[in-house]
């Protein structure tokens, strides 16, 4: 693949230099330790039992011949460890905001009575080793009785639909009132007035997982009243936060390692039910416990993208400015709202007349949360897939359509920087956009077709609050001591290469440690893209506060050494801080056996100054190889009549391979804005937003039929050209 482009800033003398990452040696030597690797003296193995069924009430689970098996040394239950999971649920962890509602409805435990999708746990056993654990769980007699089930959206909002709660299945919002979403700006009715023309259609896309690499798994261990937790978490102090809370401790009583993990994509964010689990046998055996999921278990039992339904309409003048857009969504959260089932992508344009309602339904799938940008990949996709059908449908070019009606800097809404313009226009030309799409969808002769498309975006890069503390000896060597985890990005080296640049020292003379409470200050975690901009940031402030000490002590010498720290609480003062994005694609589809293939693929991204070009241009390559698969092959099917999951893992959810992967093109519009640390904005969730959008409508310029239901496999492309 080509290396990245840049346009814009000269690097400094460390940022924006391709740096190996500071872990490199150890993660390909095999030296670096993920949580399956340690091992504490008299460590048990614990594993799950989880419900075959959708729905069902427990009505008895007989744990006594199980108990009796040599080797089971703790079991625990629904009835035996109610242990709430605070981050399960939108209310797990704190009362709603209206203090007359019930703090615990829809609360989630560890275990639940009823059970409420296949998965859902039921008991825990630790054992002396894995396959004595296994056996156990076969030997726990659980007596069901199966209730009815529901797994479509908008099917459990239909009148006499199985209840997958007693209140109903529209999820509750903070104030627990069972009502959707809404946004509404301006006046929707008039603008469809004032229109020549309204166009409608509906979209559908699946449950996407995760996929990290590393599936779940946790070490837990107690002396006394305090806990040491290792778990492969994207952000320690928020898991120690929520486990310290869920198992009545405070903060200090708990303190989690994540030295090393595989991936995580938002399916590893706060703490998980493994590592309440783990730690309820590990105080109930007096051990250690190692708790470990299997593949089949993490697809299940954890959370992916939630399945969503989007109705849209959409109002257009005949010269393509655009008057009025609304939307009727809904997200299946499965039995439990674990994060908000947003949709996003109207904001990105200027319309002045939007009316957005989201309607969050509770199901009997597997529950839903974050991955990587959670509301913006299926959202986009829906609203530009129809905004690129209205244009085509008009007789204009989308990227003339984009340009006229995306959201632009006003007086009201001011931008740190706005740079979307030159994204499309740079993208455009370098995909020689006109002359590969097809300016009539659908056109080429014979079988085999191609076709263009086009996407947009723009993205949070806000600002927020973590800390940081560096430290110097006699020897001039410096220590930063930040509380990230790596999932991916290189956060590790790019917090050293930050310190650096601000000591105006190599990054060989900064030793980074990380992921330890007991060592590390707070950090905001590894999910939101914002490790970079804040914690960052913080890295910079702690810089500051030790090159002032310096200037009035000198120095350290001997055995002194002189500490930094910064918590800063930064602010755009009141401006929009996003990150701008346009991908191009061209693809070649067979009418006859229902196959797309992509042919040249073209990023443009501006997230202000890149720290490190290595690993932000991986970035980018990587969320758009997300953004394809979920386009193109991705989606936890179930069986209708059974509720029963039938593609769960790589290959039945058919997870691109190395053979599917086109070469990525990525070029980096590079500003700095003033905000931030050196500028550093938003990417690791920007690339995913763009691909499903792109894709789709490179398929629909090459066949001309609009694919208004993700993934677009070959069923579905067969069924359209018949």
């Amino acid at each position: 693949m080509s290396e990245a482009t840049r346009i814009g800033l000269e690097p400094l003398n460390t940022v924006g230099n391709d740096t190996p990452r500071v872990d490199a040696v150890e993660r390909v030597t095999g030296a670096a330790k993920f949580t399956r690797d340690f091992k504490l003296p008299g460590m048990l193995y614990g594993k799950v039992l989880r419900s075959p069924h959708p729905h069902a009430r427990i009505v008895s689970v007989d744990i006594s011949e199980a108990a009796r098996l040599p080797g089971v040394q703790a079991i625990i239950t629904h009835e035996d460890a109610q242990v709430v999971w605070g981050a399960g649920s939108v209310n797990g962890g704190r009362q709603y905001n209206d203090p007359t509602k019930d703090a615990t409805l829809h609360r989630r435990y560890i275990f639940n009575n009823p059970v409420r999708f296949v998965g859902d746990s039921v008991a825990a056993v630790a054992a002396t080793d894995r396959h004595i654990a296994e056996e156990a769980l076969s030997l726990i007699k659980v007596e069901y009785e199966e209730l009815p089930f529901v797994l479509e959206p908008e099917a459990a909002l239909e009148e006499g639909a199985p209840q997958v709660w007693p209140e109903g299945n529209l999820c509750p919002d903070f104030r627990a009132n069972p009502e959707p979403m809404r946004s509404n700006i301006g006046d929707v009715e008039t603008g469809f007035t004032e229109a020549d023309q309204v166009f409608e259609e509906r979209y559908d896309t699946g449950f996407i997982h995760n996929a990290q690499m590393e599936p779940r798994c946790s070490l837990t261990s107690w002396a006394d009243e305090k806990l040491t937790l290792y778990s492969p978490s994207q952000g320690i102090s928020n898991c120690r936060h929520d486990t310290a809370r869920d198992l009545g401790l405070e903060d200090h009583q708990v303190r989690v390692i994540t030295q090393y993990m595989g991936g995580g994509f938002g399916n590893k964010n706060q703490n998980q039910d493994a590592d309440l689990v783990s730690a309820t046998l590990s105080r109930r055996a007096g051990v250690p416990v190692m708790l470990e999921y299997s593949r089949r278990e993490d697809w299940l039992g954890v959370h992916g993208r939630w399945p969503t339904v989007q109705y849209y309409k959409v109002g257009v003048k005949d010269d393509g400015t655009v008057t009025a857009m609304q939307l009727r969504g809904y997200s299946g959260m499965g039995p439990y709202r674990k994060n908000s089932g947003g949709i996003s992508g109207m904001d990105a344009y200027g319309c002045p007349n939007r009316l957005r309602e989201i309607y969050p339904v509770y199901t009997n799938r597997t529950t839903s949360g974050n991955f990587r940008a959670p509301s913006e990949p299926h959202g986009f996709y829906g609203i530009e897939n129809m905004m690129d059908e209205v244009a085509y449908q008009i007789g204009m070019d989308p990227v003339e359509f984009t340009l006229k009606n995306m959201r632009r800097p006003t007086e009201s809404a001011q931008f740190t920087n706005y740079s979307l313009d030159e994204c499309i226009e740079t993208g455009a030309e370098q995909f020689n956009w006109q002359a590969r799409r097809r300016v009539v969808p659908g056109s080429d002769e014979g079988p085999i077709k191609r076709g263009a498309g086009f996407s947009f975006m723009m993205f949070r890069a806000g600002l927020g609050t973590s800390s940081a503390i560096v430290r110097v000896n006699a020897n001039q060597q410096y220590t930063l001591y930040v509380g990230v985890t790596d999932i991916g990005p290189g956060a590790k080296t790019t917090m050293g290469m930050i310190a650096a640049e601000a000591l105006g020292v190599p990054l060989s003379q900064v030793e980074v440690v990380w992921g330890d409470t007991d060592r590390c200050p707070y950090s905001v975690g590894e999910s939101g893209s914002r490790t970079t901009i804040q914690t960052g940031y913080a890295v910079v402030q702690a810089v500051e506060n030790l090159k002032e000490q310096v200037a009035v002590q000198g120095m350290p010498s001997g055995g002194e050494v002189l500490i930094g720290s910064a918590t800063p609480i930064p602010s755009t003062d009141g401006k929009i801080r996003n990150c701008f994005g346009a991908h191009f694609v061209e693809v070649e589809v067979d009418t006859r056996i229902g196959t797309t293939r992509i042919l040249k693929y073209t990023t443009v991204h501006e997230s202000g100054r890149i720290i490190n070009p290595t690993t932000a241009r991986d970035q980018i390559r990587g969320a758009t190889i997300q953004g394809i698969g979920q386009a193109l092959h991705e989606n936890l099917l179930y069986d209708d009549a059974s509720g029963q999951p039938l593609t769960p893992g790589y290959y039945r959810a058919r997870h691109l391979t190395h053979a599917d992967i086109p070469e990525i093109e990525v070029t980096f519009i590079e500003v700095d804005d003033g905000y931030g640390p050196f500028g550093a904005k938003t990417a690791g969730e920007s690339g995913i937003i763009l691909a499903p959008a792109a894709v789709a409508n490179a398929v629909a310029n090459a066949i001309g039929n609009r694919m208004t239901s993700l993934p677009i496999t070959r069923d579905k492309i067969l069924g359209a050209m018949a």
